[in-house]
Order: structure tokens, then C-alpha cells, then sequence
């Protein structure tokens, strides 16, 4: 059916709230817009006049949708070539969707975005909905088809697999520059030593390369292992420079609300690391650099001013 404009118009007042649900229940920003394009797809075709909640119907199939994508991606990561991770986006990316609680911040963070991938696609519906949007167990119940004593079992326990034991700290943006300079400055100093210090004794790191950038599937573990292998990645090579068509300059960034180290070659964002930071140090580092993965942060990098330089080049 025909929709009018204003139909098109409450669309796409819906359309940054379904971007951001679908985004964190897909961990993908390219898969998220699909989601939403198809729900668009989908209330084209619906008699719209007899929607009575059209905010409400619209969520409801988006999540559908999405949970579809994630007992299909299961599948596909099976085959996916070294360690899946999310895809990172960059402080200002709409995608990143409501960070006015607490709540709503850690929910987007890269540490849980990671997590999330132990839920099953149901409980990860739950805990999005509820955490980071608010919504009551009631209509949570209502989208997802079941009772709402199971929506509240069902948070209750991804809430819990969530928590994992450790307890990430929120930083702000000067805090997390501080972090990086910090980081960096351990990095390339050329001595495990100084990383050593930064770093919890069950640190771990890790990276996503895709198949199509070389990168370490099997996690690091420790302290010290982590501290040997960042040393080696930070150090220059024409190796390196080769592999990715140019001199690497080093950035201080925030990605997903959290301390990040951003690599770019003229322009273009071939890596981004991730700091997890907790009261006693940091404890994960995960690196995100298949290409695939950072087309958007490439876009919004290109269409923001950089009026500090980068740090560092490799």
C-alpha cells in the first residue's frame, strides 16, 4: 500500500531508535541498516490506519527481524575466518543511540557488546530492550511473544552471564585521552615493562582481521603475553607500512563510550583498538581492523575536524 508522507514521516522519526536497537543486538552497523530498511519495507506494506500503536508494531518487527540475523549469523561465524568482534563506532555515531543513564552507556560499551554474544538471541532482545531503551517487562513481553514473567526471567539471567565478574569503569572524554596518551606512551616505549603496569594480570588481547588483515584469532592471556605482543604491534615496520599503503597515524579516540587507539592511513581508518578499563587496570585490548568493519568509522573520521594531531605514527 501507499503510504502518505505523514506515515514515511513517523517512520523516520522511529528510524534512529531502530537503528541503535538493531545495532546493539547485531554488533554490525551495515547488518542494523539493512534491519531497519526492511522494517521500512515492511510497514510500506502494511495497512498502516489500522496500526494503533505504530511505535510499538515497528520495534516489534524490527526485533524479529534482527533475531532472525542473529540465529542465521551464528551459522556464518562458524565459518568466519579467525575471532569475531563487533564492529566499533566512533564517539558522535548516531547509530550509538540514547547514553543519557548509566545504563544505557555500558549497554553500547565494547566490553559488553562482546559479552553479548554468549546470550542467546532471545536474551539478548531482553536485555537491549530493557537496559538500554527501558522498556517495560510488559511490552517487552508483548514484542517477543511471551509472558512477562518469562521477559523478566529471561533479563534476570543475560543480565547476570553479562556481569561477568568485573566491573568496568566509566571514563570521560579527557579521561579516556589520558588513558590512551598513557597507553601509548607504554606501547612504543620498546619495554614490556611499562604495559605490564598498565595492565590486570588476567588481561587479554585480541583481534578481528577478517581473513583479510592479518590478525592474532587465539587471545593473548596475561599481563606479561599481552605487554610482549603490544610492543611488536606498536613498533614501526616498512612491513607494516606496505600491508596498509601508507604511514599509520595514531589517534586518541573514544569508540562505543570508551578509550580507544585509532590507526589512519590518508584518511581512511584501518584499525581501531578498544581499551576495556576496570579500577585496576586494563583489562582487555581488542583490536578491530577488517575492513569491513570500519567503513563508517572511515566516513564519520572524514567528516569530522581533527584539530589535534595524531600522537603517534608506526
Amino acid at each position: 500500500m501507499a503510504l502518505m508522507m505523514s506515515d514515511v514521516d513517523r517512520f523516520e522519526a522511529a528510524r534512529p531508535r531502530l537503528a541503535a536497537i538493531a545495532y546493539r543486538l547485531l554488533g554490525s552497523s551495515s547488518e542494523a541498516e539493512d534491519a531497519v530498511q526492511e522494517t521500512f519495507l515492511r510497514w510500506q506494506a502494511s495497512d498502516v490506519a489500522r496500526i494503533e500503536v505504530p511505535e510499538a508494531w515497528l520495534t516489534k518487527v524490527l526485533t524479529h527481524l534482527c533475531l532472525n540475523q542473529l540465529t542465521s549469523a551464528r551459522a556464518r561465524r562458524e565459518t568466519y575466518v579467525g575471532r569475531w568482534l563487533p564492529e566499533p563506532l566512533l564517539a558522535g555515531d548516531p547509530m550509538l543511540g540514547p547514553a543519557d543513564t548509566a545504563e544505557q552507556r555500558e549497554s553500547v560499551s565494547y566490553a559488553v557488546l562482546v559479552l553479548l554474544e554468549r546470550l542467546a538471541p532471545r536474551e539478548r532482545a531482553v536485555y537491549v530492550l530493557r537496559e538500554a531503551f527501558d522498556y517495560p517487562h510488559r511490552e517487552i513481553a508483548e514484542i517477543l511473544d511471551i509472558t512477562e514473567a518469562a521477559a523478566q526471567q529471561i533479563y534476570h539471567r543475560a543480565k547476570k552471564h553479562v556481569a561477568d565478574g568485573k566491573v568496568r569503569t566509566e571514563v570521560d572524554e579527557a579521561t579516556a585521552r589520558r588513558i590512551v596518551e598513557e597507553f601509548l606512551a607504554a606501547a612504543t616505549s620498546g619495554r614490556t615493562e611499562p604495559l605490564v603496569r598498565l595492565l590486570t594480570e588476567d588481561a587479554v588481547s585480541v583481534g578481528d582481521g577478517g581473513g583479510k588483515v592479518p590478525a592474532r584469532a587465539k587471545a593473548f592471556e596475561g599481563a606479561k603475553a599481552v605487554a610482549t605482543f603490544l610492543r611488536g604491534l606498536f613498533k614501526p615496520a616498512a612491513a607494516k607500512r606496505a600491508h596498509v599503503g601508507g604511514v599509520p597515524e595514531i589517534y586518541a579516540t573514544t569508540a562505543n563510550g570508551g578509550p580507544a587507539v585509532l590507526a589512519v592511513v590518508e584518511g581512511r581508518v584501518v584499525g581501531i583498538t578498544c581499551l576495556e578499563v576496570t579500577a585496576e587496570g586494563i583489562a582487555a585490548v581488542r583490536s578491530q581492523v577488517n575492513p569491513d568493519k570500519l567503513v563508517r568509522a572511515t566516513e564519520l573520521w572524514a567528516a569530522t575536524d581533527h584539530r589535534e594531531g595524531p600522537l603517534h605514527t608506526l
